[in-house]
């Protein structure tokens, strides 16, 4: 299995796909790991080549002690980018996925070709995050599991509870608490509102009518603020394309190729 040592956490990635098509990186959301891109991959692989990668805690990765910052996770996935020997390449962020886009996106501009942040902020109520940690120090992440999912996606999807529902679920009940509370800490402590004017790839921001972790007035401040950048809004919940992977691989296509 390929793995990154970097500030003593060893970070899981993989990279799928023929060689000479463009690479795209996938970051994903808060505890998830990278299957959570599965339902994508067969209409991405006939595009591009993907690189994944496991934040610390999730997944195959390590967690590492103590709180993390959004600018620690962006030196990770710069280090994962150089393990795979992909100098640069696309990014598509989901929520805490996006915001470690939007670091690189701006620290590292000669490493992104063009740049999706999906469902994502450039701030948060830090209180929010604060009650998480609390709730999952006392309980563990089932505390917290419910709640999650049910931002995650559409109550019709939730009252289905299919396999795709079923998949996101184990993965998260399977999280390393620790790494998801340095997670969290980021997302309490983050503040990238600064950067947005700085980036300079071309830039799709989707939002989701009916997204409550990031409502789409989040995204569409994103989209004011990054010169250039376009803005497209659904009807879906906070992990669109988990309900929806064709139409959302057919619009990265759209952007990404256009």
């Amino acid at each position: 299995m390929p793995f990154v040592h970097r500030e003593g956490a060893r970070l899981y990635w993989r990279i799928d796909g023929h060689p000479d098509r463009p690479p795209l990186l996938l970051l994903n959301s808060l505890g998830t790991d990278h299957s959570l891109w599965e339902p994508l991959m067969p209409g991405l692989l006939e595009r591009f080549r993907v690189l994944r990668t496991d934040k610390p805690g999730h997944g195959a990765s390590d967690a590492r002690d103590g709180e993390y910052s959004i600018a620690q996770l962006g030196r990770d996935v710069l280090a994962v980018m150089d393990a795979a020997g992909v100098r640069r390449a696309h990014l598509c962020g989901v929520s805490i996925g996006g915001m470690i886009g939007i670091w690189v996106a701006a620290h590292a501009p000669e490493r992104i070709d063009r740049l999706v942040l999906s469902n994502t902020s450039a701030k948060l109520a830090p209180e929010g995050f604060a009650e998480r940690i609390r709730l999952i120090r006392a309980g563990g992440i089932a505390a917290i599991a419910d709640t999650v999912l049910g931002r995650f996606f559409t109550p019709g999807f939730v009252a289905q509870a299919d396999a795709r529902y079923h998949s996101v679920r184990t993965t998260l009940l399977q999280v390393d608490p620790a790494g998801y509370i340095g997670c969290c800490a980021a997302l309490r402590d983050m503040d990238l509102r600064p950067l947005l004017p700085r980036i300079t790839a071309p830039t799709l921001v989707i939002t989701c009518r009916d997204d409550a972790s990031t409502p789409p007035a989040m995204g569409e401040a994103i989209a004011a603020a990054i010169p250039g950048a376009r803005h497209v809004q659904w009807e879906l919940a906070h992990i669109p394309f988990v309900e929806a992977p064709q139409r959302y691989v057919e619009m990265l296509a759209e952007f990404l190729q256009g």
